[in-house]
């Protein structure tokens, strides 16, 4: 999987992986935050959250140009990075309830625009490494390992802010309770009816509480909440300078890569490489990626619900504890153990291996299982933990499928049948369709979101953590059959003159489904919740219709 590549593919494999891990530790936490300091409701956070996600995704488009026509790509990551710091340095400010909302946009801003410079331009300079015919054919594998890459970073993210949010709360004599968020800031407004139960819950975390002094436990317990996740925001800075230590460290790796058309042609040296393409072809191509950027709007439609909806599923329709082997799943480390301790199973008892790794393999089976036989021993007979969680098995697995389907891949490749690239983009909106249908069953019969009125669903109303965990599953499945192959469908087909542009046209269609996430979420509190899963089937059941039905002009369009 990882033979024969140029080394500048691992550079970008781990500056991605540093940025994307500070991006996914503050997404984790995002809606979450907005609601508890902020006390907006479902509809409104999902508008802020898809309001920056358009923006993130957006404003690639706009690097892709100053690369192309300015600063090249090495200059303008570089710009990106230093730009995505402070904005992350202004979101980690602390400040208590209700305050320096203004100083929460300025600092979204300002990470839309640096990921903008760092994002588009980061995959073009990738796309220029298999430029070189040695390495032509590795292209769509080289994605698929840089695409995990950001997903290793993702999939500590939401264990890093749960783990320093808890230890925030700890400070304050607090542990986290999803009821208390809502209930504080409805009491603190004036709109709760009765405030009996908000009092016993309170009293769980303080016993001295009083209704007489409700007000001020919920103010403490807001301002503690607000400030850890705050600190869980600073992580991104520290995730940003690590980024920026390899960039900036390793560039002899990427140097060759690092040129736009424009700059090839003013250089007598590269002069020679400058590949010009007809209007047709040109035309052809465009039209082509357009199409592609048209489909993948309506999957990231659905796939980002997983920051909004999803997570509102999590914390009010999902039990929120577990026992000891489910645990295993949302102890991130406990996890890794198992499928470290199999993977070590693997290369002990496949028949190609030699001596020496099935010694390793065997070593690592042996303590990988103890690791996670120590994990298991550590756990309570219930286990609690928080909605963020569960965003951690997207990048799970993502890392432990990566190899699966690569080799797949292959195996079709060497039999002459693997799918174009936008067919596996058509494949895995089928997958996703699949992947929302589970969740329309598991809702069957739950209250809606609007007849809980922004509460948690009671106890006996509260439904398996599995629906979730098998709805991620498959929606990692069709992420890597659309993900990776459209970013490497893109540097394939962009015209050389346009790749930044272009990689920032893949964001910008990502954009815009990240922007129709908060349409979905303004249906949370209007229709009932086995319909809003179904709205997400539908849409990808056409887009699946629409890029089966323009197949051969993709497919034609890759070819010339």
């Amino acid at each position: 999987m990882f033979k024969g590549h140029p080394k500048g593919l691992f550079i970008a494999f781990f500056a991605n992986m540093g940025e994307r891990f500070g991006f996914y530790t503050m997404i984790s936490i995002f809606v979450l935050f907005l609601q508890a300091k902020y006390g907006l409701n479902a509809a409104q956070s999902s508008l802020v959250y898809g309001i920056f996600l358009f923006c993130v995704y957006f404003f690639p488009l706009l690097g892709g140009v100053v690369a192309d026509r300015l600063l090249g790509y090495g200059r303008t990551i570089s710009l990106g990075l230093i730009v995505m710091f402070l904005g992350y340095l202004l979101l980690a400010i602390p400040s208590v309830r209700e305050t320096n909302f203004a100083l929460v946009i300025a600092a979204l801003a300002t990470i839309a625009l640096g990921t903008g410079f760092f994002k588009g331009n980061l995959q073009a300079l990738v796309g220029n490494l298999y430029d070189d015919p040695q390495y032509g054919a590795l292209r769509d594998r080289a994605f698929n390992i840089f695409y995990m890459g950001i997903n290793i970073g993702a999939m500590f993210a939401p264990t890093a802010s749960e783990k320093v949010s808890n230890w925030i709360l700890a400070a304050s004599n607090y542990v986290y309770d999803a009821r208390i968020p809502a209930l504080a800031n409805d009491f603190l407004k004036g709109k709760l009816a009765e405030a009996g139960e908000y009092l016993s819950i309170a009293r769980l975390q303080d016993p001295g509480v009083t209704l007489e002094t409700l007000t001020g436990f919920s103010e403490r317990y807001i301002n503690a909440l607000s400030k850890s996740y705050h600190y869980g925001f600073g992580v991104a800075c520290v995730s940003l300078i690590i980024s920026m230590l390899i960039f900036w460290g390793f560039r002899k790796f990427y140097r060759q890569a690092d040129f736009t058309e424009k700059q090839k042609a003013k250089s007598e040296a590269l002069k020679s490489q400058v590949v010009e393409l007809t209007p047709q072809q040109t035309r052809e191509r465009l039209v082509a990626l357009i199409l592609v950027f048209l489909v993948v709007i309506f999957f990231w439609m659905s796939f980002h619900q997983s920051a909004v909806t999803m997570t509102y599923f999590a914390r009010d329709y999902t039990v929120p504890s577990v026992g000891r082997i489910a645990n295993l799943l949302f102890d991130l480390f406990g996890l890794l153990a198992v499928f470290l301790a199999a993977v070590g199973l693997v290369f002990l008892l496949r028949k190609s291996s030699g001596a020496g790794t099935r010694l390793l393999g065997g070593l690592a089976f042996i303590g990988f299982g103890l690791l996670a036989l120590q994990r298991y021993g550590s756990y309570g007979d219930v286990n609690p933990f928080t909605p963020q969680k569960f965003q951690h098995f997207n990048p799970f697995f993502i890392v432990a499928l990566t190899p699966v389907v690569v080799g797949l891949f292959g195996y079709l490749n060497r039999k002459g049948k693997e799918p174009s690239a936008p067919r596996k983009i058509g494949i895995g909106m089928l997958i996703t369709a699949v992947g929302f249908l589970l969740l329309v069953f598991g809702s069957v019969g739950l209250p809606s979101p609007k007849e809980l009125g922004g509460q948690v669903a009671p106890a006996g109303e509260l439904v398996s953590v599995y629906w979730l965990i098998a709805t991620y599953f498959l929606l990692t499945i069709a992420e890597l059959f659309l993900s990776p192959m459209g970013i490497s469908f893109v540097s394939r087909v962009a015209p050389p003159k346009y790749k930044g542009m272009m990689q920032g046209g893949w964001f910008a269609a990502t954009a815009i489904g990240n922007y129709l996430v908060a349409v979905i979420g303004y249906f949370w509190l209007r229709v009932p919740l086995w319909s809003l899963w179904l709205i997400l089937v539908i849409c990808c059941l056409l887009s699946a219709g629409f890029i089966f039905a323009v197949m051969k002009r993709l497919e034609r369009a890759s070819r010339t």
